[in-house]
């Protein structure tokens, strides 16, 4: 899942993004609200975290303008407590109105709410042969036995179950669970799928995870 945080304090936009990166998300941070927007209409992201009070253009304006294009779920960040002032956000067009200061954890859950009331979205539980991910709890279980995962290898996995069939590139799969562009020198993908397959695969006669040389890789099920 990728989130865009909109928030012109530098220690907060740092925090929300680690403790989303924890969890599993890939995020991009604007500081302005006019960085905001831009990346918010250009890019393909699931959920925007947007701070009301931002220099230039404010959280309100950013929505407004947002919403002429997109209806990608909003929530807004605001010091501002009043219901006068939740009930206006409301109105603008977000999706949900947290009160600073926060605690993080409801902030997260606030999340999983609105990307599960989005349409046509991910079901919970993921499942491919007797593989079975919930992606809510990030609990994974193959033939009846939990597997424990980094959270970067359940963020791999997660990606090769949504596109499962799907051959996926090394550049891709970098962006998506790294969100970096990798040099093609660098064995970080391959190091990963390495350590995923023991823990997926090795124990098991049908393999989930397969190599298309030349391409990348495919999680599917083989006879």
């Amino acid at each position: 899942m990728r989130t865009l945080i909109v928030e012109d304090d530098r220690n907060t936009a740092d925090y929300l993004q680690k403790g989303l990166s924890e969890n599993g998300f890939i995020s991009d941070v604007a500081h302005t609200g006019v960085d905001g927007l831009h990346l918010a209409l250009t890019g393909d992201y699931d959920l925007v975290v947007l701070d009301v009070m931002l220099p230039g253009m404010d959280g309100r304006q950013v929505i407004r303008e947002l919403r002429h294009q997109k209806s990608t779920p909003v929530i807004f960040l605001s010091a501002r407590s009043k219901v006068e002032d939740r009930v206006a956000g409301l109105e603008l067009g977000a999706d949900d109105y947290l009160v600073k200061p926060f605690a993080f954890s409801e902030l997260l859950a606030r999340i999983r709410t609105l990307l599960r009331r989005a349409p046509e979205r991910e079901p919970d539980v993921l499942r491919v042969l007797d593989l079975e991910v919930d992606v809510r709890t990030r609990r994974v279980i193959r033939a009846g036995t939990p597997i424990q995962l980094t959270p970067k290898e359940f963020a791999l996995l997660h990606l090769l179950l949504r596109r499962c069939g799907e051959v996926l590139s090394h550049t891709l799969i970098a962006e998506q669970v790294w969100d970096i562009n990798f040099d093609s020198d660098t064995h970080v993908v391959e190091v990963a799928i390495r350590r995923l397959r023991s823990k997926v695969d090795e124990a098991h006669t049908s393999k989930l995870i397969h190599t298309v040389r030349g391409v990348g890789y495919v999680l599917e099920k083989r006879e």
